[in-house]
């Protein structure tokens, strides 16, 4: 494979690079057990991993006629910090693909709509953060969440050129959050967005699997390698 030191990966965290749904929504039925509210099982919740906190917060709460949504986040990061955010384990082969890209002199950041503080803290209890030559997330009050804004900051605080980046993720979001600043995308599907997600939202391709990732990802780099001004 034929990577090279101005190459640079953007990881999405949730549903990307970590298992994260059953702590995120046991985190969300736990806040609203604190609100009085007897959370509604039959409704699934996989859609809550990606958008930003405090828009999904409203929507769920809308649902129980609650509109106390700062309240509801700050609850949230409580129960998230406390537990959630410790049932994360990293997806099968996701740890190997890192440890490679990282071996090869790929740059690697992370561009999450989470708090940056709770990233860094899932990516220590991973042992991964060493692979990582940066991190882009939401401030502490779930602020500056927006991908676009996100990928926007690492480009320009680390000097990368947008031809050099890519950006790997499993919602929506991440594709157009890269799009947005002219930045291919490759959209994963074991994670929390569908295949029809994805390619609506014009993912530069798509990956089954994350075995089949690193060859993925060299596949984008070799293309944008003989068409460079695509």
């Amino acid at each position: 494979m034929h990577f090279n030191r101005s190459h640079t990966v953007l990881f999405d965290l949730d549903g990307t690079i970590v298992r994260s749904r059953d702590g995120i929504v046991e985190s969300i039925h736990a806040v609203l057990r604190d609100l009085g509210h007897e959370p509604d099982l039959s409704i699934d919740l996989t859609w809550v991993v990606g958008p930003p906190l405090e828009e999904l917060i409203a929507h769920i709460l809308a649902h129980y006629g609650d509109d106390r949504v700062q309240e509801a986040m700050a609850l949230y990061r409580k129960h998230y910090e406390s537990e959630g955010m410790h049932k994360s384990p990293v997806f099968e082969h996701m740890r190997e693909t890192i440890e490679t890209l990282s071996a090869k002199g790929v740059r690697l950041f992370v561009a999450t709509s989470k708090p940056r503080h709770l990233a860094r803290k899932i990516l220590h209890l991973r042992n991964l953060v060493q692979y990582f030559d940066g991190l882009s997330g939401a401030r502490d009050d779930d602020s500056g969440a927006e991908k676009p804004e996100l990928i926007a900051a690492v480009l320009r605080e680390h000097d990368i050129r947008r031809e050099d980046a890519l950006m790997i993720g499993d919602r929506r979001f991440d594709i157009s959050g890269a799009h947005a600043n002219h930045v291919r995308a490759l959209g994963v599907l074991w994670g929390y967005g569908t295949r029809e997600e994805l390619t609506e939202a014009g993912a530069d391709a798509l990956v089954t699997q994350p075995s089949e990732l690193l060859g993925a990802i060299n596949q984008q780099f070799a293309a944008a390698g003989a068409h460079p001004h695509s």
